[in-house]
């Protein structure tokens, strides 16, 4: 009788930040852990969302027994309404998990027919040989989970994101005590998020968060902005909390934020003393100093409220003198320059702006080496992978995990796409699956490649020329000189002689085509080499040439 082999298998979330989600595989069961997306880079142009490629588990598809979330964050849940529909299983997760997972289908329209199971804390689900239950970690939204994961191989825990804080806004702090049973009885793999391995210390506790919004309430001369993740309901508490204090009414602006909060009202997640929440239209004739708003934007997203507040183009709120705005979150990585322009528009309209440079407005939802080193030191794993974070976060992790006393052949520091396999005595990457990004340009999900984006590379850079070619129909012979026209390429007005001259360039190329008609697909290959060569010697730059064929 072999002993089973349990092989985990990550397709996002490593040597990257988001889009994070695993497979785990034993025998015939497999269950996925997270469904995440990516915000795109700089170089993806006209990308909206980055979701992971899931080709490795559509051709298991009969095998996966269920899908388990940790936590209602887009970089765990937000590709959920792409692929779920494809993978057709059980979702299972924590309850206000549950109501972000049905908001965001409902969204994009995937919420019929989805199997949305809600499992509490300290709960059990079996998944063919898997066994999981989740224990109730800190992070920066309420009801995140570590998993627990009893498999035939020994047991797995996984962190999901977490922190350590002590005194946190919805008083459930992480689980030691559950976490230092387990590493007694004996784990076997511990996989913990690295996102801020690289930061000494602790993470500060969400209660400092607390005192300065207290602070900037009791100040503030006139209305106070407070803008943050709409998924970071224990920042929005602390603001309902701080506004109630102070006498002021708070206004939700923008619309994920508003449904958020009707939803998280209605499960009890957040607390509001009656009439404190207001509705815009009660805005008229309200003292400066009696005013909160909650805004989405604070990762300078084009389309969020405080953005268009920010450039005077919100229906109704604007900005006036005296205002104070709040920025309470850490700019995702890449977006600094766009949340900059924010802040620079905002205080050129005459706002006090507070942001995490000149106050503790915000602390991060994951832990700091200290808080890893006692992770580590708690569950005392055999085997151990860092997993969510970029590949420097991973290997600092991973070298945290050593300088606690777990050896280095134990410590495995995987990318997305590797198969890992692991028994109770040892572990080792025994291959590779594809694992790359998948794109969605608007409603398209995944055929926008690297082709596409190669091209919009290439005309973002060197503009575009089209060249109308017309043909007498009965003959196929050309009628007149081709017409050119360009893009983004080079100023008509100034470069018309060279515009001029490729068209007789373009006409003597097919002038010869002698009797009988040319096919298109030869002429078509013909324009571009000569117009190529020739505008490449004049400005040494390749604009993409695409021929038309006009028939007359």
């Amino acid at each position: 009788m072999t002993k089973p082999r349990l092989k985990i298998i990550p397709l996002g979330g490593l040597s990257e930040i988001g889009k994070n989600m695993m497979a785990m595989e034993c025998e015939n069961d497999i269950i996925v852990i997270d469904v995440g997306l990516m915000f795109p880079g700089e170089e993806m142009l006209g990308i909206d969302l980055v979701i992971p490629d899931i080709s490795y588990l559509l051709e298991r598809r009969e095998k996966i027994r269920g899908i388990v979330i940790t936590h209602g964050h887009e970089d765990h849940i937000g590709a959920l309404p792409y692929l779920l529909p494809q993978l057709d299983v059980p979702v299972y997760s924590t309850r206000l998990t549950q109501g972000l997972i049905s908001v965001k289908l409902k969204e994009r329209k995937a919420l019929a027919g989805a199997k949305l199971k809600v499992v509490p804390f300290g709960g059990q689900v079996t998944l063919g040989r898997f066994r999981v239950e989740f224990f109730p970690v800190c992070h920066s939204i309420p009801d995140a989970a570590g998993l627990i994961i009893h498999t035939p191989v020994g047991t797995i825990v996984h962190s999901g994101d977490f922190k350590l804080d002590y005194t946190p806004v919805d008083g459930k702090p992480t689980d030691l005590s559950r976490l230092a049973q387990l590493g007694a009885q004996g784990v076997l793999l511990l996989l913990s998020d690295s996102t801020y391995a690289e930061l000494p210390g602790y993470t500060p506790s969400e209660r400092v968060v607390g005192e300065t919004l207290d602070r900037v309430m009791a100040e503030a001369p006139g209305r106070v902005i407070v803008t943050t993740f709409s998924s970071l309901v224990s920042r929005i508490q602390q603001v309902i909390d701080a506004a109630a204090k102070h006498q002021r009414r708070v206004f939700i602006v923008g619309r994920s934020m508003t449904d958020i909060v009707r939803m998280t009202l209605e499960l009890g997640y957040l607390k509001a003393p009656d009439g404190i929440l207001a509705r815009l239209d009660e805005l008229k004739g309200m003292p400066h100093n009696r005013v909160v708003f909650i805004t989405t934007g604070s990762q300078g997203e084009p389309t969020s409220a405080l953005v268009r507040i920010a450039n005077r183009d919100h229906r109704q709120v604007h900005i006036l003198r005296g205002d104070t705005v709040v920025l309470s979150a850490t700019p995702i990585p890449g977006n600094e320059a766009v949340i900059n322009r924010t802040v620079d528009n905002l205080f050129k309209q005459g706002a006090q702006v507070l942001y995490a440079k000149v106050a503790q407005v915000h602390v991060h939802g994951h832990g700091s080496q200290e808080e890893l080193k006692l992770l580590l030191n708690l569950v005392k794993p055999r085997f151990f992978i860092p997993i969510h974070g970029e590949y420097r976060h991973l290997s600092l992790h991973a070298k945290l995990a050593q300088s606690v006393g777990i050896p280095k052949e134990n410590i495995f520091v995987l990318e997305d796409g590797d198969v890992f396999e692991l028994s109770p005595q040892a572990g080792k990457i025994t291959g590779k699956v594809s694992s790359g990004n998948v794109y969605v340009d608007g409603l398209s999900v995944g055929d926008v490649g690297s082709v596409v984006l190669r091209n919009r590379r290439m005309l973002s850079r060197d503009g575009i020329v089209v060249v109308i070619i017309t043909v007498n129909r009965q003959t196929g012979k050309l009628v007149g000189r081709p017409d050119i026209v360009s893009r983004g390429f080079v100023d008509t007005r100034e470069a018309k002689d060279m515009i001029e001259e490729s068209r007789d360039v373009v006409a003597r190329a097919l002038d010869h085509s002698g009797v009988r008609p040319a096919e298109w697909g030869f002429i078509n290959t013909k324009v571009r080499d000569v117009l190529n060569r020739f505008y490449y010697e004049q400005t040494k730059r390749r604009p993409m040439i695409l021929p038309v064929m006009v028939k007359v």
